[in-house]
C-alpha cells in the first residue's frame, strides 16, 4: 500500500489525445505497482476519474479495470499503467503491462469458476473490446457505450508464447470434463499462493519457483486452447497435440512441484481454496507425466488404460449428464459438492419410496439412517478438505434409509465424475442386498428389473479403435467380417453382467460398421424396454427422450420394430418408415427415433436364441455415409445370433444366481427379541464374485431360556453352496431345541447328520449358548468346528479372541471329539461373530487381519449396535471378495436404559 500512496501522492497525468487517438479530449493515466493492492487502488482511481460519468458505467469500469489489473499482477508481474478517458458519454480504459510476450489466455470458464474471469466479464459486459502490444508494451482495452451500437469488437485470440525450439506432446484419451477441472484447479491454486506469497505466507515456495510455476502454467493453457481449436484429425482417437516449447520439461518439474506444495496448504487450510479430488489429482498427474515423458523421448500412452486405485475410477469419455444417469437401469443418486442431490432415477426413488421431484434439492442425509448420519458429514467434509476418501470408487455394503422410516441394505459405489463445465458430481449407485437390517428384503418391483452389482462399462483403450468404420460405409472383407463376429463373442464371454456385454458389443459394431447401435428387450412382464444405445462418438448426440420403457407392442402395432419383435427380420430399412393410417404408439415412437438419429439406413434382426424371441437389435448408419445393402443382412444375422446367445447365457446365468440369491434372503433369520441381551446382524454377498456362497448366521431361544447364537460358512460360492447351508441352518436349530446339550455335543450331532446327506457339506461353524438372568452375570458357552474364533470387546475398548473351544470343520470325521469353552460377558461388552469375508486380503497373514479386526472393534465399543456392525462393514466389508455375515450380541442389564 506505500507503494501505491507514493504513486498516488504524485497526481495523475494527462496526455493530449487519447492513446493513440488524437483529436477527442485528455486522457488520464496512473502507474502502479506491481502488488496484489493495485486492484483496489486501480478500482479507487477509475472512480475519481469517472465522477461525472453514469453510475452504472462507473460501476462496470471499475469492476472490469480490478480484474484486468489482477490478471496483469498475477501474469505479466510487472509495473501496471490504468488510463481512462470520457467522450460523448462513452468510456474507454486500458490497462498497459511492460511484458508484450506474454499473451492473453481466453479461458471458457463457468460462472463459478474461481479463476479465468477477468477476459471473459470484459468480453459479457464491455461494448468494445481488444488488445494491441508493440516492443515496449501490451495494453488491453476495453469500451462502454451508453448510446447507439457500437461497431465490431477486435476482440482478442488465444497466444501461444513463441520459442526457438518446439517440441510435440500427444495427449490420448483426454476427458474434456476432467481436463477443464483440472485446469480451473491448477489456476486457482497458483492464484491462492501467489497471493498468499505477496502477503508475506510462507508456504514453503520459492519465489523463482512461483514465477516459473505460474509462467509455464499459462503456457500449457495457451497450448491446449489453441489445440482444442483445431480440427481432430480422427474423431474416435480424441488425441490433443500440443506444440511446447522443448525446453519446457524443467520448468514442467517445478510446476508440479510447486502444486503439490500448494496442496499441501489447502488441506491445512492455509489457502482459501479446497484440495483436488482423487481423479482430478491422478489426471494431473498424468498430464504431467506425458509432458516430461514425451519431451524427453517418450510414447504417448492413453489416460484410459493407466491402472488406477479405487477411488480413481476410470472415466468414460462422455461428460456426466443427468439424462444418463436417469436412463440409467442401475438404482442411481448424484449430489453436488454442497451435499445436496441434484439427479436421482426412477428405480432409486422407488427403492426409496420417494418421488423423483420430491428428492431432488434434499440433503443426501435423508436418505442416510440416523445412526449414520453424523459419520456421512465427517466423511463428505474430510473428502473436500483432504482430496482423500475411504470408500470413494468401492463397493461398500451398508443400509439406506427408505421413506417410511425402516431401512434397505444395499451395496453402494460412489464415483467422482465432471460436468461438462469441469465442475463435479458425486454419482452413487445403489443395488439391493440381502440383510436384516429391518428384517425384509428389498422391494420386489426393483429386484425385478435390477437384481445385479453396478457396472462400470470400461473405455476402450486406443489400441482397440483401430479398424474403425471407414467414410463410406465400411465395406468389410472376408477377414473383417470374422474378426467382428469373433470380437463379439469374445466380449460376450468376458462378463455375464447383460448389460455390460450389451455395451460392449455397441462399441464394436458402431467402431467397424454402423453409427448407432440400438437394443430392445423384453422384460418378464412382456413390456419392451431400450436397453442399450451406443453412438460412434461417445460425446455424440445422445437420444435421451427415446431410452427406457417404450410404448407397448399392441395388435396394432405394425412398424418395422413391432414386426422384428414378433420374431420377422432381419429387415432392411433404405428410409425412415412411412406413417400409416393404422400407427401405434410403438410405431411412432421407432419412426420419430430414426429420424433423431439422423440414420439413412438400417437393419432392424429379432434376437432369437433357444426358441425364444429376446428383443431386437437396430443397427444404422447416418446420412453420407455408405447406405446397408442386403448383402449386409448376412453380417448382421450373424451378429445378432452371437448377441441372441449371450443374451440368453447371461439370463440363465443370473436366473441360477436370483435363485441363490432369493433362496439365502428366506433363510435370513428375523433376530430374538431377549430383554437383556442387545443383537444385530448383518450379510453381504461378495462384491466381486456376484455370486451367493454358503455364509450363515443365526439365533433364537432354547426351550432353557438361554440364547443360542450361530455362525457358519459352507464351502463354495454358488446354488450348491446355499442349499446346502440351508440344510445346516435348518439341522442345527432341530437338534439345539430338541436336544438342548452341551454346544459340543450339538455340533457332534450336525456333523453325523451332514454325513447323511446326499452331498455332504464342508463347512465351519460355531455354535454358542448365552446364559445369564435379566441383571447379569452372562457367560458364553461355545464350542467352534474350524470357524474364526469370537472376540469380545469390553465398553472400554479392551479386545480378546475367545480361541478355546476349537474343533475340526464339519465333513471331515464326526467321530472327532469335540470341546466347549465357557466365558464371561461383562455387561455392554460386544460379543462378534464373524465369516472369514469380513477380514481376510489376498496375500496378508491371517494374524495381520485380526490385529485390525481388533483396532476396528476397541474403536466402535461405545457406539450403538447398528452403529457397530454399518461401520464394520463399511471399513472392511468394502471390495469384500468373499460374503460376509457378522452377528453381533451385547449384554445389558435391566436397569440400563437400552442405549448400548
Amino acid at each position: 500500500m506505500a507503494g501505491v500512496a507514493a504513486h498516488r501522492a504524485a497526481g495523475p497525468r494527462r496526455h493530449t489525445g487519447y492513446m493513440g487517438d488524437p483529436g477527442h479530449s485528455d486522457a488520464v493515466t496512473r502507474r502502479f505497482p506491481q502488488a496484489p493492492a493495485s486492484a483496489a487502488a486501480a478500482r479507487r482511481f477509475v472512480a475519481e476519474a469517472l465522477a461525472d460519468a453514469p453510475s452504472d458505467l462507473v460501476h462496470t469500469a471499475q469492476l472490469l479495470v480490478s480484474e484486468l489489473v489482477t490478471n496483469a499482477v498475477l501474469h505479466a508481474r510487472t509495473q501496471v499503467e490504468v488510463g481512462v478517458r470520457v467522450h460523448g458519454g462513452r468510456v474507454r480504459v486500458q490497462v498497459g503491462d511492460e511484458r508484450p510476450s506474454r499473451g492473453l489466455v481466453p479461458q471458457d470458464c463457468p460462472p463459478y469458476a474461481g479463476t479465468g474471469q477477468g477476459l471473459a466479464l470484459v468480453e459479457h459486459l464491455a461494448s468494445r473490446h481488444g488488445v494491441h502490444a508493440d516492443d515496449r508494451q501490451k495494453t488491453v482495452w476495453f469500451e462502454l457505450w451508453a448510446d447507439g451500437p457500437p461497431p465490431p469488437s477486435p476482440g482478442w485470440a488465444a497466444h501461444v508464447p513463441p520459442c526457438a525450439t518446439k517440441g510435440t506432446v500427444t495427449l490420448v484419451d483426454v476427458p474434456s470434463a476432467l481436463y477443464a477441472a483440472s485446469q480451473q484447479h491448477r489456476h486457482t491454486l497458483l492464484r491462492e499462493l501467489t497471493l498468499a506469497a505477496s502477503a508475506g505466507a510462507d508456504l514453503g515456495v520459492a519465489s523463482q519457483d512461483l514465477v516459473t510455476a505460474n509462467d509455464i502454467n499459462n503456457v500449457l493453457s495457451a497450448c491446449v486452447t489453441a489445440a482444442l481449436e483445431e480440427p481432430l484429425p480422427d474423431v474416435d482417437l480424441r488425441a490433443l497435440s500440443l506444440a511446447l516449447p522443448a525446453d519446457a520439461a524443467p520448468a514442467v518439474l517445478i510446476l508440479r512441484r510447486v502444486l503439490e506444495l500448494a496442496e499441501d496448504a489447502a488441506r491445512e487450510e492455509r489457502l482459501l481454496t479446497l484440495p483436488a479430488l482423487p481423479r482430478s489429482r491422478a489426471f494431473q498427474d498424468w498430464l504431467f507425466d506425458q509432458i516430461t515423458d514425451q519431451l524427453t523421448g517418450g510414447r504417448p500412452t492413453a489416460w484410459t488404460v493407466l491402472p488406477r486405485e479405487p477411488d480413481v475410477s476410470p472415466s468414460e469419455l462422455v461428460p456426466w449428464d443427468a439424462g444418463h444417469l436417469r436412463v440409467s437401469r442401475v438404482p442411481a443418486i448424484a449430489a453436488d459438492e454442497g451435499n445436496r442431490i441434484i439427479a436421482v432415477n426412477g428405480l432409486a426413488a422407488d427403492m426409496l419410496g420417494w418421488e423423483v421431484d420430491d428428492l431432488v434439492g434434499r440433503p443426501l442425509t435423508t436418505l442416510i439412517p440416523k445412526h449414520l448420519r453424523q459419520r456421512h458429514l465427517a466423511a463428505f467434509g474430510s473428502l473436500l478438505l483432504t482430496g482423500q476418501s475411504r470408500i470413494m470408487g468401492r463397493s461398500v455394503p451398508l443400509p439406506a434409509l427408505h421413506r417410511d422410516g425402516r431401512t434397505v441394505p444395499v451395496r453402494l459405489l460412489i464415483q467422482n465424475q465432471e460436468m461438462a463445465d469441469g465442475r463435479s458430481v458425486f454419482v452413487a449407485q445403489l443395488v439391493p442386498r440381502a440383510d436384516t437390517t429391518d428384517g425384509m428384503p428389498s422391494p420386489a418391483g426393483v429386484k425385478s428389473r435390477m437384481d445385479h452389482e453396478p457396472v462400470v462399462a470400461p473405455v476402450p483403450a486406443a489400441g482397440e479403435r483401430a479398424g474403425t468404420m471407414a467414410d463410406a460405409g465400411g465395406d468389410m472383407s472376408a477377414m473383417e467380417r470374422l474378426a467382428l463376429l469373433a470380437d463379439t463373442g469374445a466380449e460376450l464371454s468376458n462378463t455375464l453382467e447383460l448389460d455390460d456385454a450389451l455395451a460392449r458389443v455397441g462399441r464394436l459394431v458402431t467402431r467397424r460398421l454402423a453409427d448407432w447401435f440400438v437394443v430392445d428387450m423384453f422384460t418378464e412382464y412382456g413390456q419392451v424396454d431400450r436397453v442399450c444405445v451406443v453412438h460412434r462418438d461417445p460425446p455424440g448426440p445422445r437420444p435421451t427422450p427415446y431410452e427406457g420403457r417404450l410404448p407397448p407392442l399392441s395388435e396394432a402395432s405394425g412398424g418395422p420394430l413391432a414386426r422384428v419383435l414378433r420374431g420377422a427380420g432381419p429387415l432392411l430399412l433404405t428410409e425412415a418408415p412411412p406413417p400409416s393410417r393404422a400407427d401405434s404408439a410403438l410405431d411412432v415412437h421407432y419412426r420419430q427415433l430414426f429420424r433423431h438419429l439422423g440414420a439413412a439406413s438400417a437393419v432392424v434382426a429379432p434376437m432369437r436364441a433357444r426358441r425364444e424371441n429376446f428383443g431386437a437389435l437396430t443397427v444404422a448408419r447416418a446420412r453420407g455415409r455408405q447406405p446397408f445393402t442386403e448383402e449386409d443382412l448376412s453380417l448382421i444375422d450373424d451378429v445378432v445370433h452371437n448377441l441372441a446367445l449371450g443374451v440368453s447365457n447371461t439370463r440363465l446365468y443370473q436366473e441360477t444366481r436370483n435363485i441363490a440369491q432369493r433362496l439365502q434372503r428366506s433363510l435370513l433369520p428375523v433376530l430374538p427379541d431377549v430383554e437383556h441381551l442387545q443383537l444385530a446382524a448383518r450379510y453381504a454377498a461378495s462384491s466381486t464374485t456376484a455370486q451367493v456362497g454358503g455364509d450363515w448366521y443365526d439365533s433364537f431361544v432354547v426351550p432353557s431360556g438361554d440364547t443360542a447364537v450361530v455362525i457358519g460358512d459352507v464351502t463354495g460360492h454358488n446354488l450348491d453352496a446355499a442349499i446346502a447351508m440351508s440344510q445346516l441352518r435348518s439341522m442345527l436349530r432341530g437338534i439345539a431345541v430338541d436336544r438342548q446339550e452341551p454346544p459340543e455335543m450339538v455340533l457332534r450331532r450336525l456333523d453325523l447328520a451332514n454325513h447323511s446327506l446326499h452331498r455332504e457339506a464342508t463347512a465351519t461353524c460355531i455354535y454358542g449358548l448365552i446364559k445369564g438372568s435379566a441383571h447379569g452375570p452372562w457367560e458364553l458357552s461355545h464350542s467352534a468346528a474350524g470357524h474364526l474364533p469370537p472376540l469380545l470387546t469390553t465398553a472400554e475398548g479392551d479386545t480378546h479372541y475367545l480361541e478355546q473351544g476349537a474343533g475340526l470343520l464339519l465333513g471331515m470325521d464326526p467321530e472327532m471329539p469335540r470341546h466347549t469353552a465357557v466365558d464371561s460377558l461383562p455387561a455392554h461388552s460386544t460379543l462378534l461373530l464373524y465369516t472369514d469375508g469380513l477380514i481376510e486380503r489376498r496375500g496378508e497373514p491371517l494374524g495381520h487381519a485380526l490385529t485390525r479386526l481388533r483396532r476396528y472393534t476397541a474403536d466402535l465399543a461405545r457406539e450403538s449396535l447398528d452403529t457397530f456392525c454399518d461401520e464394520l462393514l463399511i471399513g472392511l466389508g468394502a471390495d469384500n471378495t468373499d460374503d460376509i455375515a457378522i452377528l453381533a450380541v451385547r449384554p445389558t442389564p435391566a436397569s440400563a436404559d437400552g442405549g448400548g
